[in-house]
C-alpha cells in the first residue's frame, strides 16, 4: 500500500496550490478519501474528505469555500486544490484512505501518505 503525496511548497498568503495523492496497492474505489494536515507543535487535523464516488464532500469549517477536494477512481488519484491560502493554512498535508466511509475522524483512516510541506508566508 502507497499513498504518494505531492505538490506542496511555498506560497504567499493569498496563493493557490493544488496537493495531488496517488494510491496504489489497496482497492482505491472502495475507500473514502481524506486529506489532513498537521502544523508544527499541533495536533494533525481534518481538513477534507470526499467519498469513494466522489458525489460527496466534507470540508473543516477552516478551509470551507476556500479547499475543494476531488477524486479519479480510474487514475488512482485524489487532489485539493488550495486557494486563498492564509498563513495558518501552513503544515504538512497528508493523503488518507478510509474504508467504505469519508469522515472527518482520524483514528478511522487506515492508510496515509507520507506528507508534502505547505509554507504560506504572509
Amino acid at each position: 500500500v502507497q499513498l504518494q503525496a505531492s505538490g506542496g511548497g511555498r506560497v504567499q498568503a493569498g496563493g493557490s496550490l493544488r496537493l495531488s495523492c496517488e494510491a496504489s496497492g489497496f482497492a482505491f474505489g472502495d475507500y473514502g478519501m481524506g486529506w489532513f494536515r498537521q502544523a508544527s507543535g499541533k495536533e494533525r487535523e481534518f481538513v477534507a474528505t470526499v467519498t469513494w464516488s466522489g458525489s460527496s464532500k466534507y470540508y473543516a469549517d477552516s478551509v470551507n469555500g476556500r479547499f475543494t477536494i476531488s477524486r479519479d477512481n480510474a487514475k488512482r488519484m485524489v487532489w485539493l486544490q488550495m486557494r486563498d491560502l492564509e498563513p495558518e493554512d501552513t503544515g504538512v498535508y497528508y493523503c488518507a484512505a478510509e474504508k467504505g466511509l469519508a469522515t472527518k475522524y482520524r483514528e478511522n483512516y487506515v492508510y496515509w501518505g507520507q506528507g508534502t510541506l505547505v509554507t504560506v508566508s504572509s
